[in-house]
């Protein structure tokens, strides 16, 4: 059994936080990958829209459902031991997805890499929580890995962009491969071993439990969104809410539960998982809306798309280096509402660009958007390692992940439904006769007009980049609302919280400025 780990401070444990960078980048891009990839996956693999939607959003439900029993089992096996397993499984699966022939193996794959995704992401942050004890330290292994995690979403398109210039699709998951090599050859001789003191049995149960009520719920607000109240989605809902008691009764009695559920009871622990949620939710559902924006309505290739957004990784890199200066002097109830509040306004900049508007003024926004992401997530982070026992790091990590994950896999699905809905239901009057393809959406609308005489594609195309502009906007509304909400409830919950700790104050009284 390992004991508690002391900090390190020499080169082996920088290069063993550096290390840890690379898998969480990782996680985060496979994500995002397919948003530039879609147009040559689609055409080569000729999948349902259902199917579609499996291959985009399966991967983040299996995460999000497994993260919290991966960071609870971490803390019982190793953390260690558990990121090195899951090394293994993640190269597996991208190997796999690699080489796909059809939608249903690429369905497969992407929920295998989901699973090995879920080893991955929970070890490396609870593993920075044990090699740095010291606040200030910590707070700065948790900016980078949060630029990296957040990052990676938005680095993603720019690596799957340029290996599609020379490559075929599967390069963008073969790139893992590398990459995960380096983490099993150096991770033992980088990285301290953890896992806590009880011997208890892993509840099972509950992990089961939990990877079925995320799914479920997830697949019931996909389904409400989409099509509204029906079956389907009542039974969706039925089955994730019995699943979520069934979690809870057992978190509630197990002697040793995945999740300490009296965390929640703590301000910076539940207000830091609703911030997470917030800003992956706004951010993913954005994402995935853009770069269909860059490259159908304005006609860049997937490498100048994907260059386009580059800034906006200089904008969550700024927004953790900020959050990790100013955690220790500003109370979390004004830096996270700030943060949000800044997020807000990145999403005001989007929904009022409209067809004929300069690139530079959307990429703005995402900009200012991604700036408070990276502010946001760098302190939720933060906080939710604080709050929690080291021997329950893994289990937290997990949390703030899922609270990551699940945001943004919603994100997609509602964001991305709402600007759809508002697209039919633009184009469904304006182009009579124009065909179920370029009514579904903005690329088939591209395709039909390639088969129209020029006077006619280019009325088809004006009408649909008009349409698919107003339910991107309609989106951004919806998400700096979200965000605005989420900074008043976060404003009141953390209003006793000092700043740089993560605690309340010992006595009643307010907190200082």
């Amino acid at each position: 059994m390992d004991t508690p780990h002391r900090e390190r401070t020499g080169p082996r444990s920088r290069l063993g936080a550096l290390l840890l960078l690379l898998p969480a980048l990782l996680v985060s891009m496979d994500i995002s990958v397919l948003f530039v990839a879609a147009p040559v996956v689609v055409e080569d693999l000729d999948p349902t829209a259902t199917q579609w939607l499996w291959m985009m959003d399966v991967y983040g439900f299996v995460l999000a459902g497994l993260l919290i029993p991966m960071g609870a089992l971490g803390d019982r096996i190793g953390r260690r031991r558990l990121l090195l397993a899951g090394a293994l499984a993640f190269g597996a699966a991208s190997a796999l997805l690699a080489a796909a022939p059809t939608p249903q193996l690429f369905i497969a794959g992407r929920v295998l890499l989901g699973a090995g995704a879920a080893t991955l992401a929970p070890s490396t942050l609870s593993l920075l929580r044990v090699m740095f004890t010291d606040p200030g330290r910590r707070r700065t292994a948790v900016g980078m890995w949060t630029a990296a995690f957040a990052g990676g979403a938005v680095v993603g398109p720019v690596i799957g962009g340029a290996l599609l210039e020379f490559f075929w699709w599967g390069s963008v998951f073969l790139i893992n491969l590398p990459v995960m090599a380096l983490l099993l050859a150096a991770g033992p001789f980088l990285l301290p071993e953890y896992r806590s003191a009880g011997r208890d049995a892993f509840d099972l149960t509950g992990a089961v439990a939990s990877l079925v009520a995320v799914i479920a719920l997830v697949q019931a607000a996909k389904r409400f969104v989409e099509h509204g109240p029906d079956g389907a989605g009542a039974v969706a809902l039925a089955v994730g809410a019995a699943a979520l008691t069934l979690f809870l009764l057992r978190q509630r009695r197990a002697r040793n539960p995945l999740v300490d559920l009296s965390l929640f009871t703590r301000p910076a622990f539940s207000a830091s998982v609703l911030g997470n949620t917030a800003v992956s939710f706004a951010a993913s559902g954005l994402g995935l809306l853009t770069f269909t924006f860059l490259q159908v309505v304005h006609g860049a290739s997937p490498l100048s798309a994907a260059l386009y957004t580059l800034p906006t990784v200089f904008g969550t890199v700024t927004g953790a280096t900020l959050a990790g200066i100013l955690a220790a002097r500003i109370r979390p109830a004004v830096l996270m509402p700030g943060g949000l509040s800044v997020g807000a306004a990145g999403f005001g900049s989007v929904a009022a660009v409209g067809t004929d508007t300069h690139i530079a003024v959307f990429i703005g926004g995402y900009t200012v958007l991604t700036l408070g992401i990276g502010l946001v997530a760098t302190l939720a982070n933060t906080l939710i390692l604080a709050t929690a026992p080291p021997e329950r790091a893994g289990a937290a990590a997990g949390v703030s992940e899922t609270s990551t994950e699940l945001g943004g896999a919603l994100g997609i699905a509602t964001l991305g439904t709402v600007a759809a809905s508002v697209y039919r239901d633009t184009m469904a009057g304006a182009v009579p006769g124009a065909g179920r393809a370029a009514t579904e959406n903005v690329a088939g609308a591209s395709s039909t007009a390639a088969h129209l005489p020029p006077e006619e594609a280019a009325s088809l195309l004006a009408t649909a980049f008009d349409a698919y502009t107003s339910g991107m906007s309609a989106a951004a509304a919806t998400g700096a609302g979200t965000l605005l909400l989420v900074a008043l409830v976060a404003a009141a919950s953390l209003r006793r919280i000092h700043a740089g700790t993560g605690r309340e104050p010992a006595v009643a009284g307010p907190a200082p400025v």
